[in-house]
């Protein structure tokens, strides 16, 4: 150990006369802690929300999205091979979307209709895991009316169930003399689904893909659009690029970040404020380090001249400071990331924290421990009590001995 280390750990375990100068190391200590505890479960919690967001907007969404924009695509299964054999690319199903009303005795509603195909939708869409009733499959029966998926908000606000039958008005209708005369379709529930969004439960319905050509108004197996899923949603843009090389220019290729980029790119703001508003705790906690220090340079005041007398130099009396003020930022770091990855274990183990269903797209609180995270908070930490030790430390070698020693 180094004669600097050997003073500053010397001055960190000695009893000193004046005790409120220890009470300040021990609250500096806990500042530390509780600022970094504080950043990671909120960060985590933060990252788990966003996720679980993400999460429930892709569950019904498809990764990538093909569109061929006022056009359709007349051969949705020889394109549907072709980018199947993409690298990265999972699976593939055609899509139909449109708008109607739906009506149930004395109860409407707008409804967005997407028609599926139930063979190999559920190959690139979670609506099996959302079903409340019903089966994805079951879309594929027509032996009678056929059948329709509502979102149980959607269900409820049409006062309507399983087995129930529905109206569908279509807006691409037949036009007539006095005005456009809308299709009608009866169609019965045969599932029910909740994503847990609002937005989604309260407004869409999914149909058979036959049962929405006669909605739309498309011609033999015209679709609007082929939906993919690929191996790794995160580099789903990389994929779509690919797909769109391929495919050529009069494709429309997107992929979900570009569909949500203004939602993602909002929610990565507010994570960069919370960052910055809690950091403000570390800070706050190296003011009490500063404070630390520059008592016990007042208190050591002497021993640093006799020091200083007996040939230490300048650059060794700022570094017991120094490293005396690093151990407290040290030892508060450690213990504010052992804290905070404890707690987090806690709320993910055992949901302590309940969310209202009808508010947030999840029933618990969220945690999702990102290790880049919890390295870039040590890092600032560490970095923020450093800085706070060099202001007591260039105090301490700035100390005469001529003037400390002069009345002893």
């Amino acid at each position: 150990m180094s004669f600097e280390r050997f003073v500053s750990f010397r001055y960190l375990r000695a009893k000193r006369k004046q005790k409120f100068i220890s009470l300040i190391s021990v609250i500096s200590v806990l500042g530390v802690a509780v600022g970094v505890m504080a950043l990671i479960v909120v960060l985590s919690v933060y990252t788990g929300f966003t996720e679980g967001l993400r999460d429930q907007i892709i569950g019904i969404n498809a990764h990538i999205m093909i569109h061929r924009p006022g056009i359709g695509i007349a051969d949705p299964d020889q394109l549907k091979q072709e980018v199947e054999s993409f690298s990265g690319v999972e699976a593939a199903t055609p899509n139909i979307f449109g708008q109607a009303l739906v009506t149930s005795g004395k109860y409407s509603s707008g409804i967005a209709i997407r028609g599926l195909d139930p063979v190999t939708a559920g190959k690139v869409l979670n609506l099996e895991s959302k079903m409340v009733s019903g089966k994805l499959i079951d879309l594929a029966d027509d032996s009678g009316l056929p059948l329709i998926f509502l979102g149980r908000e959607l269900a409820s606000q049409l006062r309507v169930d399983m087995g129930w039958k529905v109206r569908l008005l279509s807006p691409n209708g037949t036009l007539t003399p006095v005005g456009v005369l809308p299709k009608v379709q009866t169609c019965v529930v045969g599932g029910i689904f909740a994503t847990g969004m609002y937005e989604y439960d309260s407004t869409i319905g999914f149909v058979n893909l036959e049962t929405a050509r006669r909605l739309v108004g498309l011609d033999g197996n015209e679709v609007q659009s082929l939906e993919l899923r690929v191996r790794n949603i995160d580099k789903a843009d990389d994929v779509a690029v690919t797909v769109r090389q391929h495919i050529g220019p009069s494709y429309l290729v997107r992929d979900w970040k570009q569909v949500n980029q203004n939602l993602f790119a909002a929610l990565k703001l507010e994570k960069i404020g919370i960052f910055i508003a809690l950091a403000l705790i570390i800070l706050v906690a190296s003011l009490n380090i500063i404070s630390t220090l520059v008592m016990v340079v007042m208190e050591k005041n002497k021993d640093i001249a006799i020091l200083k007398s007996m040939g230490a130099r300048t650059g060794s009396i700022m570094r017991i400071f120094f490293y005396q003020g690093a151990m407290i930022g040290l030892t508060g770091t450690a213990l504010g990331v052992g804290a905070g990855l404890g707690l987090c274990s806690l709320l993910k183990r055992y949901k302590i924290i309940e969310l209202p269903s009808n508010v947030y797209p999840m029933s618990t609180l969220p945690v999702k421990v990102m290790p880049d995270d919890i390295l870039i908070i040590a890092i600032v930490a560490v970095l923020i009590t450093l800085l706070a030790t060099l202001y007591p430390s260039w105090k301490a070698s700035r100390v005469r001995p001529a003037d400390a020693l002069t009345y002893e």
